[in-house]
Parts: structure tokens; C-alpha cells; sequence
């Protein structure tokens, strides 16, 4: 059965390498991707290095899907000299949430001269797997990422504008309110982004998380409330 498997697995991988027309390789890789296999990553990694912009998402989706092993192949790939390839990597990275990508991606969403990798790590930076830092990491981290986000919000792209409000609703449903208050100051930005943006799109995006991020306030009232309800309650029983 493993050598089925193994044989299998082999067939995915070498379509990749003999295809021979644009649309095969991205069917390739499609294939190769849906297969979820760790021993892929090195090609899919490849992949993001080709001219062939439809493949490379393909391999994005895959190493996103693959998730944690991904993470360290796709970061030493960031030190090569091929920019297009970096770009997608980036894109997996954020795609994948790892914390050890959050350095790239902090720098990439206010720094990088491509637009699109802005976005893609905009939003990325909303949806860091914050579980898998120490306690004593997250705060600095965190403030680290809405100082960011707050400076991604003013970009001159749109897109990049849009893609910080959705980074930081996706900062504010996971950010702790110990004294900090870091709900009130993202929820404020993202108010004066849904007044004052030049483009509807952004405008219309913010008032979606602002209505959004109160109902998520107000279920989790709702859910201490009745917490707090059942235990008096159970109180009383017991008494």
C-alpha cells in the first residue's frame, strides 16, 4: 500500500516537471497541490519562481493547505534573487499565519514597492496563529502588527487600504483588552476609514467590520452573561 501511495505521489510530482504547455503545468500543479503532500513543498516552492502566474497561485494554495512544514522552506526562499518568486512566498506566508513569518510580513505590508504583496501581508497580519507564541511574545508582537496596520491603513493603493481593514478586524476578534484598550483604538480606526476614504469600497468595507466586531462584542457579553446567570442559579440550587 505505501509503495502504491509513494508511486502515486511520484506521478504528481513528475507531471510538474514534464509539462510541457502553460495550462499543463498549471493543471500539474493543481493536481500536485490537492494531493497535500509535505514531499511536494520543494517543488511547489519551485513553482512560484515561473513565469506562469496561474501555477504559482495553484502553489500558493497548496503550501497553504501543507500549512506548518511550509513555513522555514518558504522563508530561506525569500533570500533569492528571483523578486516574482519572493512575492508568492510572501503570499503563501501570509496565507499560512505562522508567527515565524510575521518579520517578513510586517516589513513587506509598509515597505514592499509591489502593491499586491502590500495587500497580501496587509491582510495576512490579520490572522497570525497567536497561539503558538509564548504569552510574554504576544503583546509586543501584537501592537507591533496594529502600529503596522494603522500605518498600511493610509497606503495610497486602495486595495492595500482595503486589505488593512480587514487585517485589522481579523486583529481585533484575537487581541487581548487587559488595560490596553486595543479594541476601542482599532474599532475607532476603522471608523474613520468608513467616514473618510476617498473610495466606497474601502468606506462600505469598514462599516462591515465595525458591525461586525460589535455583534462578535456583543455575543461575547451575551455568553459571560449567561455564564454568570447559570452559576448564580446553580448557587441558588445548591443552597
Amino acid at each position: 500500500m505505501n509503495s502504491q501511495l509513494s508511486t502515486i505521489d511520484n506521478q504528481f510530482i513528475r507531471a510538474v516537471e514534464e509539462a510541457d504547455s502553460s495550462q499543463g503545468l498549471i493543471d500539474a500543479v493543481k493536481d500536485l497541490a490537492a494531493a497535500h503532500l509535505t514531499e511536494a513543498i520543494p517543488i511547489l516552492i519551485e513553482v512560484l519562481g515561473y513565469n506562469n502566474p496561474g501555477a504559482a497561485v495553484a502553489a500558493v494554495d497548496g503550501l497553504v493547505e501543507i500549512g506548518e512544514p511550509a513555513v522555514l522552506p518558504l522563508l530561506e526562499t525569500l533570500d533569492g534573487y528571483n523578486y516574482g518568486a519572493r512575492a508568492w512566498a510572501i503570499r503563501a506566508l501570509a496565507g499560512i499565519g505562522d508567527p515565524r513569518g510575521l518579520e517578513i510580513l510586517l516589513d513587506s505590508a509598509a515597505n514592499d514597492f509591489s502593491f499586491s504583496v502590500r495587500r497580501g501581508a496587509a491582510r495576512g497580519l490579520g490572522f497570525i496563529h497567536w497561539e503558538k507564541l509564548s504569552e510574554a511574545e504576544i503583546s509586543d508582537a501584537q501592537q507591533r502588527v496594529f502600529q503596522t496596520l494603522l500605518q498600511v491603513s493610509q497606503d495610497p493603493e486602495w486595495v492595500v487600504r482595503y486589505a488593512a481593514v480587514v487585517g485589522l478586524q481579523g486583529l481585533a476578534k484575537v487581541v487581548k483588552f487587559s488595560g490596553k484598550n486595543w479594541f476601542k483604538d482599532i474599532l475607532n480606526r476603522i471608523h474613520q476609514i468608513s467616514d473618510t476614504d476617498t473610495i466606497l469600497a474601502v468606506r462600505a468595507r469598514a462599516k462591515v467590520a465595525v458591525e461586525e466586531l460589535y455583534q462578535n462584542k456583543r455575543e461575547k457579553v451575551s455568553q459571560k452573561d449567561a455564564i454568570l446567570k447559570n452559576g448564580i442559579e446553580a448557587n441558588h440550587s445548591d443552597s
